[in-house]
């Protein structure tokens, strides 16, 4: 997981779900402030895959167009084996999850073990 910038901070655009919900963040003014509200995140949402922090130019982002979300699958070689469509409701698991298994399949073929 890549925490790109937040979505919905208290001083841009604050939606009515994260005060329901006490999700005020105001947008962070550097890199170790960024940091701290990926952290947040992870450890209030209970994340259990390795999280990264893009860096605070958005270079990451930029690059794959991770905002709103984006599920991403890259291979060995860096190329994007699947991207989904926004989420949350442009995800789909599935496809994810058909993608990883042809993505295992062709690295685990006779023809990659001769390389």
């Amino acid at each position: 997981m890549i925490y790109i910038g937040e979505a919905h901070p208290s001083d841009l655009w604050q939606v009515p779900n994260n005060l329901k919900d006490h999700v005020i963040l105001r947008s962070p003014a550097n890199e170790e402030e960024r940091i701290a509200v990926a952290e947040l995140c992870v450890t209030t949402l209970s994340i259990e895959v390795p999280a990264l922090v893009d860096h605070f130019d958005d270079a990451t982002e930029r690059a794959y167009t991770g905002w709103p979300e984006r599920l991403y699958l890259v291979d060995r070689e860096g190329s994007v084996a699947y991207k989904s469509l926004p989420g949350p409701f442009g995800f789909k698991l599935n496809d994810l999850e058909d993608a990883l298994r042809v993505l295992v399949a062709r690295d685990h073929s006779p023809a990659l073990a001769s390389r």
